[in-house]
């Protein structure tokens, strides 16, 4: 049976919410995300408080989730996401953090909205972070954000992706994942996109990380699959997404979604579906409460 390798990402799903979650919360929720096999999370974020204020906790929410953790649980992965290398200090030194996340974008405008960055400046910042992530012992995965357009009339086109990830091949990046983050790519698009960078940059592991529209969520996995993608970012019911791509912007696709695409092409996620029905409860409270945006049970 293929592998696919599940991501769950309540740090994307949180990140825009104007009401804050509590850490107690948070860590309670990322300790039953482990209790139900994720063992892949991307969790929290060191990034300026004046712009994204729920991730202003992190150090806070990490050190109460591991000591939450039952004494013989081993620690998942987790991602911690940063934009610049003050955050990337802070990342280093908090306890848990295996992973550094790092969004670059090949579309001008957003890398100015996102981390007020040139392509120079951005790409200088990746060379850095590869080079001490390892000297660290931590791992290093690389969103490329706008992978399938943008909707702010720049050039794209899959050539552009491309080029990107040969230049981070060549530099060893390991993890590399496109994000749809305006959730604009159709199916095909997803296909295509992924069909051609996935034969550019054999070695390097190659995943996606889509907003979609509820209706084709699942179609632009199978094609992602199809394609030849087993790496996958999700969140459950779709709650959330990056809060600094505009009106245009869709939700994460829900994971409840990836699930069911990794049953219909006969893959495991190593996910027990059975587990799910505490974090999901949570996770439906935390759209009550916090995000205000319920949905049916």
């Amino acid at each position: 049976m293929e592998q696919v390798t599940l991501i769950e990402c309540p740090r994307d799903a949180w990140q825009g919410l104007q009401e804050t979650i509590p850490a107690s919360y948070k860590a309670a929720y990322l300790k039953e995300l482990v209790l139900a096999g994720f063992r892949r999370i991307d969790a929290v974020s060191f990034v300026s408080p004046k712009h994204v204020k729920q991730m202003a906790d992190s150090e806070e929410v990490m050190q109460k989730f591991l000591a939450a953790l039952p004494p013989n649980e081993k620690p998942p992965e987790v991602i911690g996401i940063v934009v610049n290398e003050k955050g990337f200090e802070r990342a280093l030194a908090t306890a848990g953090v295996s992973t550094i996340g790092y969004p670059y974008s090949v579309s001008a405008y957003f890398r100015r909205a996102n981390a007020n960055m040139t392509r120079g400046e951005s790409r200088s910042l990746v060379e850095t972070l590869n080079k001490e992530s390892k000297a660290a012992g931590r791992g290093l995965v690389v969103y490329i954000s706008m992978a399938f357009g943008n909707p702010y009339d720049e050039p794209w086109g899959p050539e552009i992706v491309e080029e990107t990830l040969e230049w981070l091949k060549d530099i060893r990046v390991k993890t590399v994942s496109l994000a749809d983050t305006a959730g604009a790519a159709t199916p095909e698009l997803v296909a295509e996109v992924f069909g051609r960078a996935n034969q550019a940059v054999a070695g390097v592991e190659l995943g996606v990380h889509l907003h979609s529209r509820p209706e084709t969520a699942r179609a632009k996995i199978l094609a992602a699959y199809n394609a030849g993608c087993r790496r996958f970012d999700g969140a459950l019911t779709g709650l959330g997404g990056c809060p600094f791509a505009g009106d245009e912007l869709v939700g994460n696709i829900a994971t409840e979604e990836i699930l069911a695409a990794a049953r219909t092409a006969g893959a495991d996620t190593g996910v027990d579906e059975s587990g799910l029905r505490k974090v999901l409860a949570m996770t439906h409270e935390i759209r009550n409460r916090y995000a205000h945006t319920p949905i049916a049970s």
